[in-house]
């Protein structure tokens, strides 16, 4: 067992460390099977009762400093059965980047790599500063995650921030595994498992560097997600939707029905985004003063632009024998799969989906 993965011989550690050292010495007989299931193992390494006294268990702090107290696998997933990067030697420092452990692994950053290494083969550092990233560390998602009013499931949903979006840290201190932050000039709380340290758009782009203007509007198209479909009109709230303030839609647009104070067609939701038009700053307020008719020929305030150069709340539009659309690009393959905020149709409507854009489509720019 001595050339047994490190994990799986802590493990049996915790397992059967009420039996007497004979006993394990006898167990030691199958190491010559163990051993194929992990050969890139370091060799000689130490088995001492280390692995139970400084094992770590339960939550921790994103952005703690942990020091390995053996040699250990640093590992490519949270199992024995992921690819190993690298082992590091005990004494490595390594920050915590998610604080909840995975099968007793915890995933943690090593010289700009992500990877996972076993909770018995780390404790956190004694010499490592406050143990945590400071109040105002940028952050970003690491998947679509709900942003809460509280730190529990028990409390409502302000938005869901998609993968990729930036976050500001307001306290170290996690709360039920909940971190405080802001987003927008919002404060709220994220569940610790679904960021990690590192920057990115508050409006979930991937697309480079995103100017604040351009985060400000997909921020704002986000706040759009769940409304209804309502021909003619723009306006939401910046909380999202509710059962009383989502309205909805029936019918066939334009001849169709909507009931509620809050909605938006498709380029009603753009209008509003980009903020263009007179008395169209404020998402509340209904206003709706373009049609895809406008957006479709160039004007001061937006041009055509080519498919390859899209940036972050760009649009996609069209309009042909009085038919039309108009979508936000918020990120992906302008020729291929992409995602896209748009205000779909009285059955959709106002949602952020992944879809392909026909030829039809010419882009646009505002920003």
């Amino acid at each position: 067992m001595l050339n047994a993965p490190r994990e799986l011989r802590a493990l049996a550690h915790q397992t059967y460390r009420i039996v007497a050292v004979s006993m394990l010495a006898i167990a030691c007989g199958c190491s010559a099977a163990e051993s194929s299931m992990d050969t890139a193992e370091l060799s000689g390494a130490s088995d001492d009762t280390e692995l139970a006294a400084d094992a770590l268990s339960g939550s921790v702090s994103i952005g703690s400093t942990l020091v390995t107290t053996a040699d250990v696998n640093f590992r490519k997933g949270p199992s024995t059965s992921y690819g190993i990067y690298r082992v590091l030697p005990k004494g490595t420092k390594v920050q915590v980047v998610a604080s909840s452990p995975q099968n007793g692994f915890y995933k943690v950053s090593h010289q700009g790599t992500t990877g996972w290494l076993y909770g018995n083969y780390v404790q956190v550092s004694s010499s490592g500063g406050s143990g945590a990233f400071p109040a105002g560390s940028a952050l970003v998602t690491t998947a679509d995650v709900n942003f809460r009013t509280g730190p529990s499931t028990s409390y409502a949903v302000i938005r869901v921030l998609a993968t990729g979006t930036g976050v500001t840290l307001v306290s170290t201190s996690p709360q039920n595994g909940f971190y405080n932050v802001t987003h927008q000039g919002t404060k709220g709380w994220v569940y610790g498992s679904y960021i990690k340290l590192g920057s990115g758009s508050s409006g979930g782009t991937d697309s480079g560097s995103v100017s604040s203007s351009r985060s400000a509007a997909l921020g704002r198209a986000s706040d759009g997600v769940g409304f209804s479909y309502w021909w003619g009109h723009a306006r939401w709230r910046p909380e999202g939707p509710t059962s009383s303030t989502k309205g909805s839609c029936s019918g066939s647009c334009p001849s169709c029905t909507h009931s509620g104070s809050y909605g938006a067609d498709c380029s009603g939701y753009v209008g509003k985004i980009w903020q263009v038009g007179s008395n169209n700053s404020d998402i509340t307020v209904d206003n709706h003063p373009y049609s895809t008719v406008s957006f479709d020929s160039d004007t001061s305030q937006w041009k055509t632009i080519s498919r390859s150069s899209l940036l972050a709340a760009d649009a996609f539009v069209y309009n042909s024998n009085g038919a039309g659309h108009i979508m936000l690009y918020e990120k992906g393959d302008g020729w291929g799969s992409l995602y896209a905020y748009e205000c779909k149709g009285c059955s959709y409507g106002c949602v952020r989906n992944l879809r392909t854009v026909s030829s039809t489509y010419h882009a646009i720019r505002h920003y």
